[in-house]
């Protein structure tokens, strides 16, 4: 619908004197820009052009119903929806999206169909002050205020385009207010939805520092002294001390808690170590919790199921090991938060990948001797939450194979995938109950697919008819035999063309025909994540494309090498 030709009122009334007047709901355009004025600090063009924007909205809407609102930009078009409207930010009636997109948009409250309005480049050439204004072609201080104004209104609601939109379900639900728990570093109330700790305090302050009410960790005095080696002779190390032979071994040449004999001296001396820290003497006190305490403390609240980590921190670290063979899971949001905390790490391998039992999974540690105890509190704040790494083990799937291609299937060319998809299921733990060929057709690959379940498949695999093609038909008959939540196309090479799907509680996953071609392809790297129960979502695939390029390489060394990773 052209915004020239709004049905329901009219911009332009008519006075007693009968001179035609803008009206901007209630108001002429002279009240309103005294409006905007007193409530924006200035006549900001953005919100006079809001004003009519809503005003064109509202009178393309049905009446007697309830109206939420949309704006796809925080920049003066917000002021005008709540000057105009009951829409608020603070009521949760209006919604701004960070669009950069000059748009609003009225919509049902509870079934999401309404109008939506923009400004429409091809429309501003009339009004040539608008598009310098618009598309920032003229310095502000060179814009002639009151031509804008002028064209502004006399431009009416022809600057603007008009168009029926129905919203998504997951904007027209209405969210309930999240309970609120007080922050343990900040002890401030916030959403318990956000996390072990407020968002605050997980980075995303904008003030330089965030700290402890009343403690400033970075400026507290180290509370060890340290004594001359000669005289460390008869006490105790407070901390392992790690000796370096270049080249062929590094670990602890004295652990924390051993004594100092005279002839430990000597080879402290070579060790570059002159003065020590010594526990006789030093006490750490309340405000501090030292290195193994802290690495005790990480290593058993950061390990998860299928995940141990070392009883006794060695120079001040544990490490992590499977206990089972699966994949391995990193919640890399929250290790992340963890990573953010002054003086704490935690570094693993690569995340949804495949690791044998016993496998090395990643280290983690205080980094100072002593961690003050704020610090230590916000780490295991984050922890609270659960685990950070996990090791899930893979199910035995009874899986079924589809062929799809009329070539196969009259014997014109030789099945190669059966055996190639065979030996990638088997090697992972499942086996093959039944696989069918069937030719480019999508009444007989419907026909295959429900043959696959009544044999009583829990995955399916098919492969070819996905690519553009007239004969690629293997959607339409994933879709024809029930097939929902769709995911087609992903960020890797070889195998963009994959397919991820369910039809019921079985599992689909196609694969296109590179697969015949190249060793390894996105079968290999989401197999596994069907096989752990993983659920792929689009938001996940997307972030693929970092690493999902393989490089071909003569000589293959998959999954020791870069790609999926």
């Amino acid at each position: 619908m052209d915004a020239g030709i709004a049905e329901k009122g009219h911009l332009w009334m008519e006075n007693n004197s009968g001179r035609s007047i803008m009206k901007i709901g209630p108001h002429s355009f002279e009240e309103f820009v005294s409006i905007v004025k007193s409530f924006h600090g200035y006549a900001a063009p953005g919100v006079l052009i809001g004003g009519i924007m809503v005003d064109l909205a509202l009178k393309n809407l049905p009446e007697g119903e309830f109206f939420d609102a949309v704006c796809e930009t925080p920049k003066c078009l917000p002021d005008a929806i709540q000057l105009l409207t009951l829409n608020t930010i603070g009521n949760g009636w209006l919604k701004v999206l960070h669009f950069g997109r000059y748009a609003l948009s009225f919509y049902e409250k509870y079934h999401g169909a309404g109008v939506r309005v923009f400004i429409d480049p091809k429309k501003l050439d009339s009004w040539p002050e608008v598009k310098n204004w618009f598309f920032k072609l003229t310095p502000k201080r060179e814009q002639d205020s009151k031509l804008l104004q002028d064209q502004i209104r006399d431009a009416g609601y022809s600057l603007y385009g008009l168009e029926n939109v129905q919203l998504q379900p997951r904007f027209i639900k209405q969210k309930k207010r999240a309970a609120f728990t007080v922050c343990p570093i900040c002890a401030e109330a916030y959403p318990r939805d956000d996390g072990g700790i407020c968002r605050a305090c997980q980075g995303e302050s904008p003030y330089l520092r965030t700290e402890e009410p009343g403690r400033n960790t970075v400026d507290m005095p180290f509370p060890f002294k340290t004594v001359p080696v000669e005289q460390a002779v008869g006490r105790r190390t407070l901390h392992d001390m790690t000796l370096i032979v270049p080249g062929k071994s590094k670990g602890p040449a004295f652990k924390h808690g051993q004594t100092i004999t005279v002839g430990d001296i000597c080879r402290l001396q070579q060790m570059g170590r002159y003065h020590l820290y010594v526990e006789e003497g030093n006490s750490s006190g309340p405000d501090w919790v030292h290195e193994d305490e802290a690495a005790a403390a990480f290593g058993h609240a950061i390990a998860g199921e299928g995940v141990s980590c070392t009883e006794s921190p060695s120079e001040g670290k544990v490490s992590f090991n499977a206990t089972r063979d699966g994949l391995f899971m990193v919640d890399t949001h929250r290790l992340e938060i963890f990573n953010l905390v002054p003086g704490v790490m935690c570094a693993t391998r690569h995340g949804l990948t495949l690791v044998n039992s016993g496998a090395l999974l990643g280290g983690s540690r205080a980094i100072p001797l002593l961690l003050p105890r704020a610090d230590f509190n916000k780490a295991m704040a984050v922890l609270n939450d659960g685990p950070l790494l996990s090791v899930r083990p893979l199910r035995q799937a009874r899986a079924g194979i589809l062929v799809t291609g009329t070539e196969v299937f009259q014997g014109l060319i030789k099945d190669r995938f059966v055996p190639i998809a065979t030996d990638k299921v088997e090697k992972l733990g499942s086996r093959v109950v039944k696989s069918l060929i069937v030719p480019d057709d999508r009444t007989e690959i419907r026909n295959g697919l429900r043959a696959l379940l009544d044999a009583g498949v829990d995955l399916i695999i098919t492969t070819a008819g996905l690519s553009v093609d007239p004969d690629d038909v293997t959607r339409q008959g994933l879709l024809d035999a029930g097939a929902e939540d769709m995911l087609y196309g992903v960020p890797v090479l070889p195998g963009t063309m994959t397919l991820i799907a369910r039809i019921g509680g079985t599992q689909v996953i196609g694969v296109p025909a590179c697969a015949l071609y190249f060793k390894v392809t996105s079968l290999d790297l989401f197999l596994p994540r069907l096989l752990a129960g993983v659920k792929i979502k689009r938001a996940d695939v997307a972030r693929m494309g970092n690493g999902a390029f393989c490089l071909g390489c003569k000589t293959c060394t998959f999954p020791k090498c870069p790609f999926g990773k």
